[in-house]
């Protein structure tokens, strides 16, 4: 097993251990419920750590890891609905009004 990526937040950790799977790269999270001992320990080791259960697939991971954070997350861009006209928020993939799609982003 090899650490591949360390952060404060779980729900980022967790995210990219999906992105991880989802290519084929089995991942394990560790750390996830260190912040009991926080202030026992330096801050930065209890946080989550992500880890690839091949070592051979670490370089793979990290670059996937790189890639995914460098996606911008254009859910928050609010489009208009090709159908109907009716201008929607940009978290929701479908039109309130008339249930057509979003247009891809």
């Amino acid at each position: 097993m090899k650490k591949v990526y360390s952060h404060e937040s779980i729900v980022t950790i967790n995210h990219l251990r999906n992105v991880l799977e989802a290519q084929g790269v089995a991942a394990i999270v560790r750390n996830d419920r260190l912040f009991g001992v926080l202030g026992e320990v330096p801050f930065m080791e209890c946080w989550p750590q992500l880890w690839v259960l091949n070592d051979l697939q670490a370089d793979h991971a990290k670059q996937l890891i790189g890639a995914a954070l460098a996606e911008p997350d254009g859910s928050d861009v609010d489009w208009t609905c090709g159908s109907c006209g009716e201008r929607i928020e940009g978290h929701f993939a479908v039109c309130w009004q008339c249930g057509a799609q979003a247009p891809e982003r």
